[in-house]
Formats: structure tokens, sequence, C-alpha cells
């Protein structure tokens, strides 16, 4: 490691404030930023953190029955406490081990749009609702490949806003050392239509994958998705896993999502 400047805010106007120094950088549970600077491969002058800020913290339910999500919450928390969305507190369950979901926020983790990350999916199958210390932004706006989202400098997640489904599920096919996605699909079933998002496959990092929303719009059934297929063209490949493997788990991990949903 190297020298840095630390400060732990206490309100979402002295983190602002904080983050518009020269080289500052926004820290969440740091499960990813803290061992890309252990590596070199980022050097921020200042970490502000974000963890001290009371109102980014815990889950509540609105009138309307959606759920709003402190960006600074755990995932742990959001395991314990998003019961009223089943699969979004399944899926934080199964991020990393203890230590990670205990540490690691989902406004971090939305926030640096790993390609590999499962919240992503959540949010995007969901049509959530990202909230910063300036605006919102739908879900279909914030996220813009990989590692790369719709955030402006000094910007930061305070939270986010989930619509529940009629139904919903999460199926990860997870590389055993790591618990990232190779491929995870959030399949989430509204009154007026069927949303589809896939994790861990793509180059350009999530995406909505419509061929199979408009099958499983009309038919709401894993046999609606027969004979459908993504292109191998632009999927990671790696020592884990081909592009064309990467491809056809995406149809598998779709089926089973749809499965168990019903």
């Amino acid at each position: 490691m190297y020298n840095f400047d630390f400060e732990k805010p206490t309100t979402i106007a002295d983190a602002v404030a904080a983050l518009a120094s020269d080289e500052a950088q926004a820290l969440g549970g740091g499960q990813t930023l803290i061992p890309t600077m252990k590596q070199r491969l980022a050097s921020p002058a200042k970490l502000v953190s974000l963890t001290g800020i009371a109102e980014m913290k815990g889950v509540c339910q609105n009138d309307d029955g959606s759920l709003t999500i402190g960006g600074a919450t755990t995932h742990a928390t959001v395991a314990a406490q998003a019961g009223a969305y089943p699969a979004l507190a399944a899926l934080a369950a199964g991020i990393g081990d203890p230590a990670v979901r205990n540490r690691g926020t989902i406004g971090g983790s939305v926030a640096n749009n790993d390609p590999a990350a499962c919240y992503p999916s959540a949010v995007l199958a969901s049509g959530a609702t990202v909230i910063t210390n300036t605006r919102e932004i739908s879900a279909d706006d914030f996220f813009q490949g990989m590692f790369t989202t719709a955030l402006e400098e000094g910007e930061i997640i305070t939270g986010l806003r989930f619509p529940v489904p009629q139904a919903a599920n999460y199926q990860k096919f997870e590389q055993p050392a790591s618990r990232f996605a190779m491929v995870g699909v959030f399949v989430a079933k509204f009154a007026d239509g069927v949303r589809v998002a896939v994790t861990g496959a793509s180059e350009d990092g999530v995406f909505r994958w419509s061929e199979a929303e408009t099958a499983l719009a009309d038919n709401f059934s894993p046999d609606a998705l027969n004979g459908l297929a993504v292109s191998s063209v632009g999927m990671i490949s790696d020592l884990h896993g081909s592009a064309e493997y990467r491809a056809h788990l995406i149809g598998v991990m779709t089926k089973r999502a749809v499965a168990a949903c019903s």
C-alpha cells in the first residue's frame, strides 16, 4: 500500500464536499477498491468512506410496495431485511463469503459495475431506480458498459428503489473460487411484461435479453425459450469458459430462473 488521506463523513453533504478535492475517491465496503489499490492499479490520494452515513443504510418498504435500499447497506443486511423481495434477498445471500457480505455494499457494487457482479442484473431486471445525491437514474440508462456507468465525477449512489415484481428468481453459475458469476440471469415478471438481465457473460457487462423477454411475456414458462439462443459474439472467453459456453449457459440459467418462479 501507500500513504493516502482518509475521511469518514457522517452526512451526504459532507461526503460530497470531501469528494470535491483532487484525486478523492468514494469508498463503500472496499471489496474491490482496496485489493485494486494493493496491486497499485489505483492510487487515489484520498478515500472518502461512505459507511458512516446513517441515512444511506437500511432497507425500507414504501407505500407503493417498492423497496428503497440505502447505498451503504451491506449485502448481509440486504439478505436479512429485503424479505419483501425474496429473489433480491437470495441474490445478496449468495454473494462471496460471510466476510464479503458483511463489508461489501450494494451501492459500491452497482457503482463499480463489475461485468461479473450479481447486483447489476437485479437492478436491470427489476427496472430499479438508482438514486444519487443529485438525481434519479433509471436502470436502463445507468449501466453503460464494463465498469462504466452514468455516474458523474463526485456523484454517489445514496440509494436504490426496487419495484417488487409478481415473480422473480436469480440463477448463478458461479466460478467456484471467487463466487463471481460466470453467468448469472435475473428474471422478473411484472403485470405489464417480463425483464431478463444477464451478468457475467458479456464483454460489455450486464445486458437485457430482449428476445427472451418477448417470448416469456406471451408464455411465462421454460418451454417459451426453446429455440432461442444468444450469439457468442461479444461474450467473455477466458480460462473458466469459452464465449460459446457462456452463450449456452445464458439459455440454461434463464430456463432455470423461469422454472423457479413457478
